[in-house]
């Protein structure tokens, strides 16, 4: 990449924090979104300079549009451009699928003002100063695609997202090129914080031996899948990219209860 400028929501942890720092390593400037703890985010600015990569930081939360254009505007005030957006802030709250009594219309709010209408007023905002070779990531999960997830908030918050990708590279091509990529689950903190250690171990061991490759994902392997897709020259729009290990496919059924065929 030449000199490019990323915008990343979400970017003082997990996989925010796994792309600034891939993206300061090959020499690009970085404005790393946070929403609460400044310690985290000056910490990976720090990382992201010692790396030898440009790095602010900024707060602002997305779920208000007059913080989406501040962080935007933020970002020319340093650098004078915005060649990607990445966004990654994200929230969930956990609980089971089948309690369906645990949920409230103010949690679903909350949830989709950062996961779904977040991201559209982050795309707005920084779209404005995007010009042609510019690229929108978004962060999503395939929870938006099976169904089943954190929560039903969650859930539905990131089948949202989804179909956002879809219609932001409509409206925002040619210049501008607009992709999902859906992780399964992440090694993390995140997952450790809500679920729990008994509770994160026993998801983990659940999701590893139904996916196809047999581990989950770390951050920096959904990073690498974030980062092709910021290349000025990748053909892709409009699409969610699964990674997930495997995980919605599932492993196929034992070969060893099956019957041979015979042989002539």
């Amino acid at each position: 990449m030449t000199q490019r400028v990323t915008l990343i929501t979400g970017g003082s942890s997990g996989v925010g924090e796994a792309v600034a720092l891939e993206l300061a390593r090959r020499g690009q400037a970085v404005v790393i979104n946070f929403s609460r703890n400044r310690d985290l985010a000056d910490s990976v600015v720090a990382e992201c300079q010692a790396a030898g990569g440009q790095a602010i930081a900024v707060q602002g939360d997305v779920a208000s549009d007059k913080n989406c254009i501040a962080i935007a505007q933020a970002a020319m005030a340093r650098f004078g451009r915005i060649d990607n957006l990445v966004n990654c802030a994200a929230t969930t709250q956990f609980v089971p699928m089948h309690e369906l009594d645990g949920v409230q219309a103010e949690d679903f709010l909350r949830v989709y003002a950062v996961n779904a209408v977040g991201p559209f007023q982050m795309a707005r905002a920084a779209a404005r100063h995007m010009g042609p070779g510019s690229a929108i990531v978004s962060v999503s999960s395939i929870a938006g695609q099976t169904g089943s997830g954190s929560s039903f908030p969650y859930v539905m918050s990131k089948a949202a997202l989804n179909i956002l990708t879809v219609g932001l590279a409509r409206n925002l091509a040619p210049n501008v090129r607009v992709n999902a990529v859906l992780p399964g689950m992440i090694e993390g903190r995140w997952m450790r914080d809500g679920l729990g250690e008994q509770g994160y171990e026993k998801v983990k061991a659940q999701f590893s031996g139904s996916s196809l490759l047999g581990r989950i994902s770390t951050p920096q392997q959904i990073a690498s899948a974030v980062l092709w897709l910021l290349e000025p020259d990748c053909m892709v729009t409009g699409q969610q990219i699964v990674v997930d290990g495997g995980f919605v496919l599932g492993k196929p059924p034992s070969a060893a209860g099956s019957t041979p065929r015979s042989q002539s």
